[in-house]
């Protein structure tokens, strides 16, 4: 963008008709949209993007145009202000960037068939026609498509369909609406549809590709997510259909557009029968995300993409407030704090990072907002906080003022906090902004001092940070009636230690329940009371210490090596949040250790320590009637005991295979990429892998072509791995949007990390040409960080990226991904003989 005044300043839609013949043999979009608004100027721009514009009329008379490229624009001089309407011709191509109106392709029976959709966040609507394209000018819609039609094809969009003539698709008018929302999608499609308590139509539509008892699942989650929403934002629905869309190619994982949610096939569809737990609660709440953006960001929409986290942050959380409620007994809010509060946590604790609220400008830039560690992860914290604080009644009547208030218009942050400080008494923005304005997130030290409990809290970094004073207003969750909610102050003192302790009965403990974002450094006195109690806390709290420690060594606060020897003290633990906080800290250890060395011996007797017990308990195979915990806690313990080489492991993973040799795809889902990656890497052979090669091209089920990837990519045969690489560029079976899953499998592989390196530098412009107007273009470079850790990888990915960091949308990634490298290296470094003797000891003592 040249400058920053923002095309709707100049100008105001009302109202577009938009007219589309689309042609994918030919991949020519002829379009033709009229504009009805207020010039605001005599001088106008209307966004524009890879289009041949042809004439433009306003109110029926011609006017000259000019287009800046550069600026995503149509310059029109109109020599006057006040209403106008435009009507602008344009011819458009149709591309394969999965941006814009673009076809996914896939096979059917040997036959290869394409279903056209649309990609239109962030800045994308303005290649499929001339727009205000900006999140405040919104509109009312009309569409009519034409498109190259085919006998039982389907053609579906925002709103209902109210008449077909001469081949043209005309769909109802749309509410008032932002551009980026505006969907639709056309081509020989199955569905099923039902309807809510209040009158919704819902359907999930998928291509024929799929068996149609894949649909079921997502339909059941759909219909009861908006009968949940709209009784607790008590604001009803206000569309007549909610239509969810899995398309066979798609970058990002779901997104809202209003009315037709489109997904990637893998968030959406899947099969009853053989579907993992995990698997489907992250297609729940995947969901669940999306169809609660339908009020928050559809019905009321960020002013500018600054607030990006009021569209994102809120829908995240409300994923697990509503599958919390209709799948109670999945307890979700454990996925919660396995998955986004350690990823929040790390991300946030590099310098550099940015914060939840960030100014921004660039349409680049604009897509590297979309920080899922710190928009979505970090910003659902930030409003866990919030409803703990206010409790779901307040945040309720706070959400429906909201809703009233704003309701096909726009808003930002401070209009969300007034509404919820209105329904609370509390200063809701005063508490908050100090999270959503600045980076990183604080460490609470607690320490007896003088006799006094003292808390004090200062700026967290892993690797080196620059302290600059910020300080937080902390809501402490303390178990002590002394703890104040709200820690405001650089330090602060609750009393005497002894009498606090003997007054309350039990050791002092901070943000009980994990839902704050900050972590919590004990001192050597308060520590040992906790881990006298330890055994007595609830599983979210010895989570909790593990992911601390874990945090507390990665920056350094704490030996590294002084975390090793609190692992077994975990290890049989039955609940599934804390093996995954076990084996995210175990896992960690393997950046100590060279492939092949000793070491890595040692630390495979220690994974065979921590696993052994709960692989005999658990068993391979899924038991009927077995708990969630049992079956989520399964495949950590599998996964250990592989990398551990534990022989009866190995040959129980091994004759799985065999017995199920015919047929694959029917082995368990929760253990099925154990038995295929121990298959490749034990027992491989070239028929093998040409197998499972053949069994990825032809499988339509996403969860089964994941762990075909996933053992593929762990092969340690040299032209296995080469084949791979040379598929990299091949879509007919590496799609785009599966490609960096692809990279990252044999980057993550000691003996494909060279090729998988080699390839990304060779072909850079390759993939940036390729995925470079993706939101998850940049995702390549996170990748690659989080497997680098020796000096000689830092160098490389110093030399090879440096050059870069000009680039638009890279350059907050690239510094602070060299930032993490370094940091890594540098506790490796200063760590390596500790930990390995710290391991080498706990091992030598297991076997006395």
């Amino acid at each position: 963008m040249a400058d920053t005044t923002h095309f709707y300043q100049l100008f105001e839609p009302e109202h577009y008709n938009v007219y589309l013949d689309i042609n994918r043999e030919t991949k020519k979009i002829t379009g033709k949209t009229t504009i009805a608004g207020e010039a605001k100027a005599e001088k106008i721009s209307i966004h524009q993007k890879y289009m041949n514009i042809e004439s433009i009329l306003a109110d029926g008379q011609k006017v000259a145009f000019t287009t800046d490229d550069s600026a995503d624009a149509i310059r029109i001089d109109l020599g006057k202000t006040g209403n106008v309407t435009f009507t602008i011709d344009y011819t458009a191509p149709l591309t394969d960037s999965m941006m814009g109106i673009y076809p996914s392709y896939y096979e059917v029976n040997g036959e290869k068939k394409q279903l056209i959709g649309t990609q239109f966040e962030t800045t994308f609507a303005r290649q499929a026609f001339p727009s205000i394209d900006e999140p405040e000018a919104k509109a009312t819609f009309d569409l009519a498509i034409k498109f190259d039609e085919k006998p039982g094809e389907t053609i579906i969009a925002n709103m209902p369909e109210v008449r077909q003539e001469a081949g043209v698709h005309y769909f109802d008018t749309t509410v008032k609406m932002s551009t980026y929302l505006v969907a639709f999608a056309f081509g020989d499609m199955q569905s099923k549809l039902t309807t809510t308590k209040s009158g919704v139509k819902v359907g999930v539509f998928g291509t024929k590709a799929h068996d149609a008892k894949e649909l079921d699942f997502a339909l059941d989650i759909a219909k009861r997510s908006i009968e949940f929403y709209e009784d607790f934002y008590q604001t009803p629905y206000p569309l007549p259909h909610s239509w969810q869309l899995a398309l066979p190619d798609f970058s990002a994982g779901a997104m809202e557009n209003w009315g037709l949610v489109t997904y990637r096939e893998a968030y959406l569809l899947l099969d009853p029968d053989n579907t993992a737990l995990d698997t489907k609660q992250l297609v729940a709440t995947v969901i669940a995300h999306e169809l609660a953006h339908q009020w928050f960001g559809d019905l009321v929409t960020m002013k500018w993409w600054d607030d990006l986290w009021l569209n994102e942050s809120f829908a995240n959380m409300m994923e697990y407030v509503a599958i919390d409620a209709i799948e109670p007994d999945w307890h979700v809010w454990e996925m919660f704090q396995t998955s986004d509060v350690p990823a929040a946590l790390q991300r946030d604790a590099t310098d550099g990072v940015q914060s939840v609220h960030v100014k921004v400008e660039n349409p680049a830039e604009i897509d590297s907002l979309f920080d899922s560690a710190i928009v979505y992860a970090k910003g659902a914290r930030m409003l866990v906080m919030v409803r703990a604080l206010l409790g779901d009644d307040a945040l309720r009547a706070g959400l429906k003022k909201y809703f009233e208030l704003h309701q096909y218009g726009n808003a930002t942050g401070a209009d969300l906090w007034s509404a919820l400080g209105t329904a609370s008494d509390l200063d809701v923005g005063a508490i908050m902004n100090s999270w959503l304005e600045q980076p990183g997130y604080p460490v609470v030290s607690a320490s007896v001092v003088d006799g006094q409990l003292t808390l004090s809290q200062q700026q967290f970094f892993v690797g080196e940070g620059q302290d600059t004073g910020r300080q937080w207003q902390i809501p402490l969750n303390g178990n002590y009636d002394e703890t104040p909610t709200i820690m405001t102050e650089k330090t602060i003192k609750l009393g005497n230690y002894e009498d606090l302790r003997q007054s309350n009965g039990k050791p002092f403990r901070l943000n009980v329940g994990n839902n704050s974002h900050f972590i919590v450094k004990y001192d050597e006195t308060l520590l040992k009371d906790i881990f006298a109690y330890s055994e007595m806390l609830d599983a979210i709290s010895q989570l909790q210490l593990l992911q601390d420690f874990r945090l507390l060594a990665e920056s350094g606060k704490i030996s590294y090596a002084s975390v090793v020897p609190i692992l077994t003290r975990f290890a049989n633990h039955p609940s599934s949040v804390v093996n995954a906080a076990l084996y995210q800290v175990a896992g960690n250890l393997k950046k100590f250790v060279t492939p092949g060395s000793d070491e890595e011996t040692q630390l495979q007797a220690l994974f065979n320590k921590l696993s052994t017990r709960q692989v005999t308990r658990l068993g391979w195979t899924p038991k009927a009637g077995e708990s969630n915990d049992d079956q989520l806690t399964r495949p950590y313990v599998l996964n250990a005991a592989l990398y551990a080489k534990n022989e009866e492991a190995v040959a129980s993973a091994h004759k799985l295979f065999t017995a199920n040799k015919a047929s694959l795809a029917t082995l368990p889902a929760d253990i099925r990429v154990f038995v295929l990656r121990n298959e490749v890497k034990n027992f491989g052979n070239d028929q093998l892998f040409d197998q499972l090669v053949a069994d990825y091209r032809q499988t339509p089920d996403a969860s089964y072509k994941a762990d075909i990837r996933a053992a593929l990519t762990s092969t340690t045969d040299d032209n296995q791995i080469a084949k791979i690489v040379d598929n990299y560029e091949n879509a007919d079976l590496i799609k785009p949007q599966d490609l960096r899953a692809w990279y990252r499998g044999v980057l993550a592989n000691d003996k494909g990390q060279q090729a998988a390196w080699d390839w990304i530098r060779n072909d850079w412009q390759w993939l940036e040409d390729t995925v470079g107007g993706d939101m998850e273009f940049a995702t390549f470079i996170t990748v690659t960080t989080a497997v680098f850790h020796t000096p000689e990888r830092l160098a490389e990915f110093k030399a090879f990226f440096e050059p870069k960091l000009n680039t638009p949308g890279l350059t907050r990634e690239i510094k602070m991904d060299i930032k993490t490298i370094e940091s890594r290296v540098a506790l490796v470094e200063k760590e390596k003989a500790a930990v390995n003797e710290a391991v080498k000891k706990i091992v030598s003592t297991c076997n006395k």
